[in-house]
Parts: structure tokens; sequence; C-alpha cells
């Protein structure tokens, strides 16, 4: 009576252990195919909007909108934020990818990062691809200046999760919405606090100039940052 009671246990331990091993199996595929998915939807996106000389057509929709007003930037999400409000009174044709409208599109062949880049800051935006924060909606992207461009670091390669691999020297290649193409250098990498905004305005020598930001693997309180110069 005895062993057929520790039958029965030892029986209800193994399937609950088989249940967890396929629990842990479906997370695991999941997760790549998450990552798969997203990161090919991504690459395909910007090689077409990196060969496309007409910043046109990239089988998103097209709307007109007035660049004039920034959106409140999201608070307490996984980058730093600031609020600021945009002095550029244009209009021009933007187009969305994924629902959201984007900018441009960063490229760093180095660490295998291809990415469009947002307008909008918000979490889905964030779950989405990388987000130009500072300043709002991208508007000095590829012009003099300092743009600030953040994303998330799931720990998976994913986003800007393969950010912390980066070394000076490293080029990136950023393309606006206009169609202007520019190829950066980073020329420093590293970390700080995620209050410390100071980096966000500096002086660039009349230069463009890009800022990546993502957190550490080891703290969401400490972020990685990169200086980018354009050649």
């Amino acid at each position: 009576m005895f062993e057929s009671k520790y039958s029965k246990v030892l029986t209800i331990i193994l399937v609950i252990v088989l249940i967890a091993i396929v629990g842990l199996l479906g997370f695991l595929g999941y997760d790549f195919y998450k990552k798969y998915t997203t990161s090919q939807e991504a690459s395909d996106f910007v090689d077409n909007f990196m060969g496309d000389t007409s910043s046109g057509n990239n089988n998103n929709v097209a709307e007109n909108v007035d660049t004039s007003a920034a959106d409140e930037l999201l608070n307490n999400v996984d980058t730093n934020t600031s609020t600021s409000t945009s002095t550029n009174t244009s209009t021009a044709t933007r187009e969305k990818y994924k629902g959201f409208y984007y900018v441009g599109t960063i490229s760093i062949p180095s660490v295998n990062i291809e990415y469009p880049i947002l307008e909008e800051m918000s979490t889905k935006a964030l779950e989405t691809a990388v987000v130009a924060l500072y300043p709002p909606k991208g508007e000095n992207l590829n012009k003099p200046g300092n743009t600030v461009i953040v994303g998330h670091n799931y720990r998976n390669g994913l986003f800007f999760s393969n950010l912390k691999n980066v070394k000076i020297g490293d080029k990136v290649t950023i393309k606006d919405y206009t169609g202007v193409t520019k190829t950066y250098t980073i020329y420093e990498k590293t970390e700080k606090d995620q209050s410390d905004t100071s980096f966000y305005q500096r002086d660039t020598g009349g230069k463009a100039e890009i800022t990546l930001s993502t957190c550490t693997d080891a703290s969401n309180n400490i972020r990685i940052i990169v200086f980018a110069r354009e050649d």
C-alpha cells in the first residue's frame, strides 16, 4: 500500500515536471519566433527603405501630418524621457510602420541592428522598434546637432539588446524620411544613470550626431550610452 502511494506521488511529480518542460519549450519557442519575425520584418523594411531613393512607397500608409507640435513624452518607461516642444512648423509626408509614423531607419551592421526609427514615444512604440526621443519626433535627424535614439534591451537580441557589443569606430547608417542618408562613426561608449540627460544638448561643432541609449543587462536604472558623429 505504501509503495502504491509512493508510485502515485512519483507519477504526479513526473507529470508536473513534463508539463513544466513543455511549457518552457513553448515559451522559448514563442520567444524565438517573436524575435525572428520582428527582426526579419524590421530588416526587410530597412532594406527596402534604404534602397528606395524616392523615400516614398514602402507598402505603408502615407499621410500628410503637421510636425509643428510635439507629443508629450512617455514617463516611467525603460528609457530616459524628457519633455520639449517643437519649433518646426513645416508639413511633411510621413509614412507608417506597423501603425506608427517613422522618421527614418538605423543600421549598425557590426551588431545586426536594423530598425525603423519611430517618432512616437510610447510603451507600444518601444515594443515595435526604436524611437527618436530627443528632439521630439526626430525633427533634427541627420541635421547639425544631437538626436537621441532609444530602444529596449530585452536581453535576447531584439532592438538595442546588442548595443553593448558596439565598439569605437563602428559605423552607423541613418536614412531619414526625406531620403537623406548619412554614415556616423561611434567615438564614445559609456554608462550613465537613467536620470542623466546632460548629454542631450551638446556642442557638436556644427555636425550631425546621434546618441543611442538602452538599459544595461545588469540594471534598468543604468543606461548604455553611445555617441556617434557624422563622417
